[in-house]
């Protein structure tokens, strides 16, 4: 399983250059699933970030002029070549996030998508010629790209965070400056990699991992030739950033914390609900955005689903994301895997009843079991922060106002789940319900074709649809004088 590690680059990419870190300081990347080191990775300074800026902007006027064909089919590459190297991205993912291979291979088809729908979208930047409504002059609107981007992904998903970014700003003629996350920088690397074998000019796109997340972002943001940023990560993080952008007014796109709620109604498909629930709570080991955070069931029927995803939950093999058959990796990190120990404690404290799991395994890595609690009381912590794990608190409602208004009761808004089958209490529910996405009779919500994005504290600016592209473009106006 290592020969894949022995291909990936594992030096900063600047202006299309592999190179070595200013200090050549170097950070270990380990295995969540033995705990044991994989290999070492250029750690970027202040230094490195400077110069990936330089190597942006002095590429931004001639990739923003390059044809819109040409750069998609850049992407088209891109997706192509990922499609064919989908086993080897999939194992490097998996080493280093620990996620199961069935995951990871999902997830690079999901990636790839992202750069063939932008490599479309790049053709259909459109404008609009009118003639003035008052006579003696026309308008001309036109898009343009915002200039350089500085993009931060995160480590539960260190591919399709990545292709979600760079797919819209190669589409629109904007030059990056990508700053991946510590604990999975490799995924972006061969990405990396791979976009310069797909013909992507040197400077366009630029990487630098690092141990610091500041070290990096604050001589970034800090030049004012830096129009965007678009993060993927926490909401606590998320403000800080807000913050720093003001000074020079950079757009922003923000991917931030979510609680999902997952409403089964008494007149829900049972079957399909646990389906449902199963895969949007365990989808990535439960450490996703978009995970279902919180189950709220109709109490006519809270003990059979409870039972019945119980047993689903109960059946999923956990190991080594290598592992034939697992379906349930190790949590990224010790520290992540303590906090879902504390909060599933806090819940069985408070009266909880853990029908599976609840226990850390005695064995080597960050595991944790699939664990199902029921009777959860409204006052327990996890129903109200965010658990990144693979944990199913339940709790009931009484009818759908109850039902809505426990959903609401969060100061995210990223997405919810729903099952019925009443559509017009789908679509009532559905437009009661305070997410920037909802998941009716599916458990599965995120498409390359599809505006994903939160309102309140789970951020703003949606990735992906045809709302993607529009991110990383300007509007300019020309006011023609036609006598």
């Amino acid at each position: 399983m290592d020969a894949p590690l022995d291909r990936v680059p594992k030096q900063l990419y600047l202006d299309g250059e592999w190179r070595e870190a200013a200090s050549g300081a170097r950070f270990p990347v380990e295995d969540p699933a033995t705990e044991e080191r994989l290999c070492d990775v250029a750690d970027g300074q202040a230094a490195d970030a400077e110069a990936a800026v330089e190597a942006a902007v002095a590429a931004q006027e001639e990739w923003a002029a390059t044809a819109p064909r040409e750069r998609g089919e850049i992407l088209r590459r891109a997706w192509w070549l990922m499609t064919d190297r989908a086993d080897e991205l999939a194992t490097v993912m998996t080493l280093e996030m620990g996620k199961s291979l069935t995951e990871s291979r999902a997830e690079v088809a999901y990636a790839a998508e992202f750069f063939r729908w932008f490599g479309e979208e790049a053709v259909r930047i459109e404008g609009r010629y009118a003639r003035n409504p008052a006579g003696g002059g026309r308008m001309l609107v036109s898009r343009e790209p915002v200039g350089p981007c500085l993009l931060v992904t995160p480590w539960n998903f260190p591919l399709a965070m990545g292709t979600r970014k760079i797919g819209p700003a190669v589409a629109a003629g904007c030059t990056m400056v990508v700053k991946p996350a510590q604990l999975t920088p490799l995924s972006m690397l061969t990405l990396a990699d791979l976009l310069a074998e797909a013909g992507l000019p040197r400077g366009v796109l630029n990487v630098v991992p690092s141990t610091s997340a500041t070290r990096i972002v604050d001589p970034v943001l800090a030049d004012p030739r830096i129009r965007k940023m678009s993060f993927t990560g926490s909401t606590e993080v998320g403000k800080k950033l807000v913050e720093q952008c003001a000074p020079n007014l950079q757009r922003m796109s923000m991917e931030l914390g979510g609680n999902a709620p997952f409403l089964v109604f008494d007149d829900g498909d049972l079957d399909a609900a646990v389906r449902g629930a199963i895969t949007a709570k365990m989808r990535n080991n439960g450490e996703s955005c978009v995970a279902a955070n919180r189950f709220h069931v109709a109490e006519s029927v809270a003990e059979e689903f409870t039972h019945r995803l119980t047993e689903e939950m109960a059946a999923l093999k956990v190991g080594p994301g290598t592992e034939d058959g697992v379906a349930v990796g190790p949590l990224i990190t010790i520290a992540q895997r303590d906090r879902v120990v504390e909060l599933v404690a806090d819940a069985l404290d408070h009266g909880a009843k853990a029908t599976t799991g609840g226990e850390v395994p005695t064995r080597r890595g960050f595991f944790y079991p699939p664990t199902v609690l029921a009777d959860v009381p409204p006052r327990a912590r996890i129903l109200h922060e965010e658990v990144f794990g693979p944990v199913a608190p339940i709790t009931t409602f009484t009818d759908e106002d109850d039902a809505v208004r426990q959903a609401n009761d969060t100061e995210f808004g990223l997405v919810a789940y729903l099952y019925t089958r009443d559509l017009d209490r789908a679509v009532r529910v559905g437009e009661r319900l305070r997410t920037g996405m909802v998941g009716v009779n599916t458990g599965l919500v995120s498409n390359p074709a599809a505006p994903f994005g939160g309102v309140k504290e789970s951020g703003f600016g949606r990735e992906g649809g045809t709302e993607g592209i529009e991110e990383y473009l300007d509007t300019k106006y020309l006011a023609l004088a036609v006598e």
